[in-house]
């Protein structure tokens, strides 16, 4: 369910991985990366696909609630840096 015409350029695929983004999904095919990784950072994940199709109110798309969960861990981490550097 794409409406653009954006993809990976597969030639691009292996040097890229080598740089550290991980292809995590691709088309039932094979042929077209939908899910992209970077293997040296908390949390980033780009999708082809529309993971806000797949969810609702008391059921989120798993993308959605690891996305919150790093946030939160992000979040304490800020804090607990923060108290670490103003404690006198």
């Amino acid at each position: 369910r794409h409406r653009h015409r954006y993809e990976l350029n597969n030639e691009f695929r292996g040097r890229l991985e080598e740089h550290g983004m991980v292809m995590s999904g691709v088309s039932p095919d094979g042929r077209l990366v939908e899910i992209i990784e970077l293997s040296d950072h908390p949390w980033f994940v780009g999708t082809q696909f529309h993971p806000e199709f797949r969810s609702r109110p008391n059921n989120p798309h798993p993308l959605f609630t690891a996305f919150v969960a790093a946030a939160l861990a992000h979040s304490k981490r800020k804090r607990v840096s923060a108290t670490l550097w103003n404690d006198d």
